[in-house]
Order: structure tokens, then sequence, then C-alpha cells
């Protein structure tokens, strides 16, 4: 069997590998992708046995998916947990996958949950729908920013159709004019889409037994529900709820020492901050809790 430590980077990746059977190390820095998918291909139609180690990183999608499609199996470590195992104060590429391939051994290595393809997809939809929803906020903020200059002072009824009607009536300055029809035209295409969202999240709740039980709890809607389910994962990794309101991105920082305590921001785990992802979501919930068997 062929064990593979490996420090990967955007452009290139710096491997240290141990063939178990014969004993022969070998070191090397594969660049991006052509090199590197080369390389594990030849592995794999030698029809060697392979086991790849490497920190959890991002832009490392494609890497996964040539290993996944090579069957070659692939170990992904908590960063952190790794770090404090580093001995050395000298810090190198190769030092850091000479690091991983002796965590994986000695049976150290710091082997973390991995969602799926479909959930990593489903997580796409989620993140589309909060980015789409961040630009619309700033348009609206803009356009009541003109409407409050001009005098108007409506909030929410600013979008009904009246208030909708005064904004566009207001006799502004040539670009001042532009940018209220630039933006007008920009909310109108971001309200459909935002809405076709929302649509096909509702719809992926409904064949999701775990999140249609959340939206049972008062407060939780469909998106809550369907991030929380495609956050946690398998339960059984945490040991206790306080790991998973940290993971959440739950748990405040905090710095005390003696009679002094002192609570810094809420520090996120996890991949998502689910307080911040699921914010104005709550629509769509039953009053009342299911029964918990």
């Amino acid at each position: 069997m062929i064990i593979i430590g490996v420090d990967f980077h955007p452009e290139f990746q710096q491997i240290a590998l141990v063939d178990k059977d014969t004993g022969e190390f070998q070191e090397k820095r594969l660049g991006h992708r052509d090199e590197a998918e080369k390389f594990y291909r030849g592995l794999a139609a030698a029809g060697q046995k392979v086991r790849v180690g490497m920190e959890a990183s991002g832009h490392a999608r494609w890497f996964e998916r040539l290993l996944a499609e090579l069957q070659i199996e692939l170990w992904i470590g908590d960063a952190a947990e790794i770090r404090t195992k580093r001995v050395r104060k000298q810090k190198t590429d190769r030092q850091d996958a000479r690091l991983i391939l002796q965590l994986l051994l000695e049976d150290r290595f710091p082997q973390i949950w991995v969602p799926n393809w479909e959930n990593r997809d489903l997580r796409q939809l989620l993140w589309h729908r909060h980015r789409m929803v961040q630009a619309r906020t700033r348009i609206m903020n803009q356009l009541q920013a003109v409407a409050l200059n001009e005098g108007l002072r409506c909030k929410k009824r600013l979008w009904r159709k009246h208030g909708r009607e005064q904004l566009e009536s207001f006799r502004l300055a040539p670009w001042a004019s532009r940018r209220r029809r630039d933006l007008l035209e920009l909310l109108d295409r971001l309200n459909p889409t935002i809405a076709e969202l929302s649509q096909a999240i509702e719809q992926e709740v409904e064949k999701c037994p775990e999140a249609r039980r959340l939206m049972t709890y008062p407060g939780v809607g469909p998106l809550t529900a369907l991030a929380f389910v495609l956050i946690i994962g398998d339960a059984e990794r945490f040991q206790c709820g306080k790991q998973v309101a940290s993971y959440l991105g739950l748990v405040p920082l905090e710095d005390s020492s003696g009679n002094r305590r002192r609570l810094g921001t809420h520090h996120q785990a996890g991949e998502f901050d689910i307080a911040f992802l699921a914010g104005g979501s709550g629509a769509g919930h039953s009053p009342q809790p299911a029964a918990v068997a």
C-alpha cells in the first residue's frame, strides 16, 4: 500500500510518499492540474492501493473528484490539530508533507467528516440564495437613500406600488436618474431569482424527512431546517450539544481569568454561520412541535 502526505496549494502540491511493501520513500512537487493528474492516474493504472492525506483546504474540489474517480482513498484532516502536532519551528512545504505522512503512518492523523457531493451541491443552493439576498439588500438600501435625500421616508412601504411610483417620479440629475433606473432594474431581476431559489429550497426540504421534522418547531423555516441538516451531517460525530453549538458559531470566544470574565465575538468552527444564514427564514413553520420519539 502507498501512503501519501500532501501539502496542497492552488498551483501545486508537495507530496511525501512511502510504499509500505518496499519501504521506498519519495518526495515530489506536482504542478496543477496536468502533472498531478498524470501522477495519480499512473498509480491507479498500476493497480496499487493508495491512501492520500491532506489538510482541509479550499480550491481542492477538482482534486477530490479526481481521487474519487480513480477510487483512491482520501483522508482530509483538521488543519488546526495538525498544526499543533508540528514539533520543529522550521516550516516548509516539504516539512508539512512529511508531517502529514508521519501522522498517517502512526495512525495519528486527525481525520474529519466530509460531506458527500449531493450535500455540497445543496450547500451551493443555500449560498447562492444567501448572496442574492445580500445583493438585493444592498440595492434596496441605496434606493432608500435616494428616497430619503428627496424627503421621502416610508421604509417598507417604498417597495409597494405607491411607494415605487413616488420613487420613480422624482426629478433627479442625469446620472442620479441613471443610477436610480439601473438599481430598480437590478432589483426587478433579483426578486424572481430569489423567489425561484426559495422555491427550490422548499422542494428539497420536502425530500428530507429530517428537515421537515425540524420545521415542526416554532421559528424554523425551510432555509433554517435545510441548512441545519446539511451542516450538521452525521450527528454522531458530536459528543455533546456544546460541540454542536460551537460548530454552528453560536458560542462566543472567551478570555477569562480569576474574577474577570471577558467574552468576545462568536466563533464559527464549521463552514457556515447558521445564525447568519438563517436570518429571516422562519416563515412557514408549524405552531406545534413534533413529539420526540
